[in-house]
């Protein structure tokens, strides 16, 4: 037993960098992974999840506690891998290079490695293996990792889904091994027999023998123009295959008959480059007629796709003709002997079999309404969520489009095809009872009229590729048959090998069970670890994005035990009510899941885990919010939970070319904060001694974490934790005059302090001790800028790849079909409001002071204005040329009175415009943009505005000016290069802001 007084190695060190690599390059592997199970929301990677479990465990060699059978059986176990350590300095060395080491996916089932985790472990807890428990286990990265490395482990989830998913990677793949990834191909196997003979007609193949494997589908809206009527197919893209190689297209034709409405026609070409491919005809949801050119606007595109119940089947009349709804524009083939896949035009062949499914459903459903409505509907028929509001609404945006009902979001085809293979499955008997669901789930997630087709791979893609469930204009439909991607075998064959990754010799079954964090079943005093990573806030709505798989899940196991919500029967989808997430849309006995439900039920699962620790136990919690309230949530449940931060370490677990990484602060590292529970006869703070504290802790792990290539918001919020190691050690802190400092405050002070050492490392020394314009500091706009760049910074090794400007926004608002995503005056940087607002006022920033000047704020959004959108107003309406030319004609090259005026009178010709008072401009306040009478912004022009002139100068290359410009502020100060020299150095590499800065600095005198 290790003493409850001695450090773990997760207390005192942690191999960041070795682990954040492994960790970051694990989320590319798509086959062959225990990931790749089935999908769940914000799994953790196993490379960081084993790494911290080790540490956790494993008793630091340098404490004087430090057992001594472990400091004596250590170096002997790690000579297997390395060369024995000498001494106790050695030994912590070493072990923190095996868990760096042993991170890398490649050796976690290596034989040798997995000995020698199993026998530390086994000589830090000699006697019984010590339990692990994740109360909100997921997608079960923890608890299979700790199967991994010889520990008992108890996972619970209050999901269906995530039940489904740990019960099959914790219990029965342990218990039957490598066998039952054969079992499973075998029972796959059959089942597609089965499926072939039953829905042979419904995918029919072509008279050449060609075998077809998907269906391209656009949406369809009537143009409303007067005068038109054509009806729009909805592409974002016309592409349809787009490899170096061998690229398709579609392109279009207007046919104009006399007495009818026009019509567009497909053809299907080679493309000689990018710009014979025509542009789309959606973007945020307005919808560009071919035929007219008149643009149908969002309200009117929803409306007509509303009718249609979401318009992903296509309409036809009596005689069969196609008269409406989905249009088919291309089918994608198989040909016998021929490499790659084929492109050609549908057929009426093609239509008849989806007419056939059409019928084929609604004779099924008449049969079940026939017979009284018996079991459940065949098809989906509960509510999806409505979207809006925080919570689930923001992943959620069908019900505007008509897709009341899950069934909604399907085809015909799909239906049918998803109800014949859930009904077969059922029908067979094998040791893999649970699993066959899970491939069910994984054809779900390709098998459904939202998903888009990916011309670089020529393959669908998953309807969670962005984490929600976004309406999709144009959309692909698989062939359930084939063998391709969006087939039953594919997901069968993938499922298959993920059971094959997820079998770690030598392990036992672990304990599952449906069960809230909040009322645990486990006993007082019997975990050794509580390692979890809790909801995040308001970020995942877990429960109605598995409801996606639960409603046809539950249709091929009906009575399945983990797919019920044992908390409430009446309850027929995912339980909600309990779940801990924050979600104002939804009440609970009459309340809202607000803000203070999520913080009860945080603190309620906390208190519970530190119920069930044993005295030397300890904990980890993981955390990966980018919001404020996220992080003050989070902390102030587990400070009413009784616990101490104890350490804190940044983990680099997402891919930094990600969408949602670009041009935003979406963080690439998870936070894992270790604690353990706090004594009992802990005094109380001081809250002057706790302020003394702060800044050297703080100004000493920015400094350890930059040494480690954590960057921007990733380095903000792992500041967060060990600023907690000060306060949490306190059950409560108070001034010296008895009052109660509550953790909000204490925050404040720690984004303060954050925001000054970071300027100080930006800027120069004086910037930390700046305030309200004091002597020697740049003014407020330059220090907002820092600010807002250094945290838009990058964690991960690849993040030259960001763009300059919004293109990853706009990319992924069109994948959402998102029409209300903020825009600014030109494409620039974003951050969370809130996180802007937080380094702001404590730095004595007033933001609406710079409103409309230097960013812009829309939706809790704040832009920072790329500098080519601030000529005007820098320059005026005669523009930067007037301005050049004046400075230009002045013999003396002093440009400084022409442009910049301070106190003097503006000299003749055009004059730097900062300043003035802005009748009707938008101010913010708290995070709500409002219309005011009047802001007043500071009169002169800045150091940021002088240095934005000059990349300006520098863009319009007027050398001239620029030199005379640069020899005027050379003579006013260093300020002008010291901020420049600051900007290029914060500017993404790839931005043109960065590529003007630097160019215009090369002009500088020397």
């Amino acid at each position: 037993m290790i003493p409850p007084e001695c450090k773990r190695l997760a207390e005192v060190d942690f191999p960041i960098a070795a682990v954040s690599r492994h960790a970051a390059r694990e989320k590319s592997i798509r086959h062959g992974h225990p990931s790749t199970l089935h999908l769940w929301w914000a799994r953790r990677p196993l490379a960081s999840s084993r790494a911290v479990l080790l540490a956790l465990l494993l008793p630091d060699p340098c404490d004087p506690a430090c057992p001594e059978a472990f400091a004596a059986q250590a170096p002997e176990i790690l000579t297997a891998v390395r060369q024995r350590p000498n001494d106790a300095a050695e030994l912590r060395k070493a072990l923190l290079w095996f868990i760096g080491s042993f991170a890398n996916w490649s050796l976690a089932a290596d034989p040798t490695y997995l000995r020698v985790a199993r026998e530390l472990v086994r000589a830090a807890h000699p006697g019984e293996a010590p339990l692990v428990v994740d109360p909100f286990a997921g997608g079960g990265s923890i608890p299979l990792e700790a199967l991994r490395v010889g520990c008992e482990t108890f996972a619970s989830d209050l999901n269906p889904v995530a039940c489904l998913i740990l019960k099959v990677m914790l219990e029965e793949i342990p218990r039957h091994g490598p066998g039952l990834a054969e079992e499973l191909r075998r029972v796959g196997g059959e089942v597609k027999a089965a499926a072939e003979k039953d829905l042979a007609g419904l995918y029919p193949p072509d008279p050449d023998g060609a075998t077809p494997i998907a269906y391209l589908w656009a949406r369809t809206v009537r143009c409303e123009a007067p005068a038109c009527g054509a009806e729009i197919p909805l592409l974002r893209s016309f592409w349809l295959c787009r490899k170096p190689k061998r690229r398709r297209a579609l392109r279009t034709r207007v046919v104009r008959a006399e007495g009818e409405r026009p019509r567009v026609e497909f053809a299907i070409f080679k493309p000689a480059s990018d710009r014979d491919v025509p542009a789309g005809t959606v973007t945020r949801a307005k919808a560009a007629c071919p035929c007219c050119g008149v643009v149908l606007p969002p309200e009117r595109v929803r409306a007509q796709l509303a009718e249609q119940r979401g318009g992903a089947d296509a309409i036809f009349d009596d005689a069969g003709r196609r008269v409406g709804g989905a249009r088919l524009t291309a089918v994608v083939t198989l040909r016998p002997g021929e490499a790659g896949r084929h492109y050609r035009l549908p057929t009426d062949a093609d239509y008849a079999a989806v007419r056939a499914a059409q019928a084929r459903l609604a004779g099924i459903l008449d049969e079940w309404e026939r017979g009284g409505k018996q079991g459940l509907c065949p098809v989906p028929d509960e509510p999806t969520p409505a979207g809006g509001g925080s919570g689930a609404g923001r992943a959620f945006s069908v019900q505007r489009y008509g897709m009341l009902r899950w069934g909604d979001l399907f085809t015909a085809r799909q239906k049918i095809g998803l109800s014949a293979l859930g009904s077969e499955l059922a029908t067979k008997t094998s040791t893999a009872n649970d699993v066959p669901l899970l491939a069910i789930g994984k054809l779900i997630d390709l098998g459904n009229g939202l998903c888009g087709w990916m011309p670089e791979q020529e393959c669908p893609s998953a309807v969670f590729k962005l984490g929600r469930v976004k309406m999709g204009w144009d959309f692909v439909e698989g062939c359930l048959l084939s063998s391709s991607s969006g087939s039953f075998a594919k997901c069968n064959d993938n499922l298959a090998a993920g059971v094959v990754s997820a079998n770690v010799d030598g392990s036992r079954p672990g304990q599952i069970m449906q069960a809230m964090a909040q009322r645990s079943p486990m006993p007082d005093d019997s975990a050794s670890a509580y390692f979890t990573d809790p909801p995040y806030y308001d970020a995942i709505p877990y429960a109605d994005l598995a409801d996606f798989f639960l409603v046809w899940m539950k249709r091929a196991f009906p009575s399945h035990p983990l797919l019920l919500d044992s908390f409430d029967p009446r309850n027929e989808l995912s339980p909600k009510d309990q779940e801990a997430v924050q979600d104002d849309a939804r009440r609970v006995s009459g309340k809202p899941k607000d803000a203070a439900f999520f913080d009860s039920v945080m603190g309620q699962a906390f208190a519970e885990g530190n119920r069930i620790l044993r005295g030397d136990g300890i904990g980890a919690i993981v955390f990966a919010h980018k919001t404020t309230e996220g992080w003050e949530a989070l902390l102030s449940g587990m400070i009413q939970g009784g616990w101490t931060i104890t350490a804190s370490w940044p983990i680099a677990t997402e891919m930094g070319h990600r969408i949602r990484a670009r041009d935003s602060a979406a963080l690439a590292t998870s936070i894992h904060l270790v604690c353990r529970p706090r004594p009992d006869d802990a005094p109380v703070g001081d809250w002057g001694d706790v302020l003394r504290a702060l800044p050297p802790r703080v100004g000493d792990w920015m400094e350890r974490l930059q040494n480690e290539r954590v960057r921007g918001a990733d380095l903000v919020f792992a500041c967060i934790g060990p600023a907690l190691e000060i306060f949490s050690r306190y059950p409560r802190v108070e001034t010296a005059e008895g009052r109660e400092v509550g953790l909000a405050e204490y925050l404040e002070k720690v984004w303060e302090v954050v925001g000054r050492t970071a300027l100080r490392t930006v800027l120069g020394e004086g910037e930390a001790k700046a305030r309200n314009g004091l002597a020697g500091a740049l003014e407020e706009d330059a220090r907002l800028t820092a600010l807002f760049l250094w945290t838009l910074q990058s964690t991960s090794a690849d993040d030259g790849a960001a763009a300059a400007g919004n293109a990853a926004a706009d990319e992924s608002a069109e994948a959402d079909g998102a029409d209300e995503t903020p825009r600014g005056k030109g494409a620039g940087y974003t951050l969370i409001f809130d996180v802007v607002r937080r380094f702001a006022q404590p730095l004595g920033i007033r933001l609406p002071d710079w409103e409309g000047r230097i960013v812009e704020t829309a939706k809790g959004v704040v832009s920072l204005l790329p500098v080519t959108a601030r000529e005007t107003q820098l320059f005026g309406k005669d523009g930067i040329g007037a301005a050049a030319s004046a400075i230009e004609r002045d013999p003396s090259g002093d440009a400084q009175p022409l442009l910049f005026p301070d106190d003097a009178p503006a000299a003749p010709g055009p004059a730097l415009r900062t300043g003035a008072v802005r009748r009707g401009a938008s101010a913010v306040r708290e995070g709500v943009v409002r219309e005011e009478a009047e802001t007043r912004t500071p009169d002169a022009a800045t150091t940021l505005d002088r240095v934005h002139a000059a990349m300006l100068l520098q863009a319009s290359g007027r050398s001239q000016a620029l030199r005379a410009l640069l020899k005027a502020e050379q003579d006013r100060g260093p300020d002008f290069l010291r901020l420049a020299n600051a900007l290029s150095a914060l500017y993404p590499p790839a931005g043109e802001e960065k590529r003007l800065l630097d160019a215009m600095l090369l002009a500088a005198p020397r």
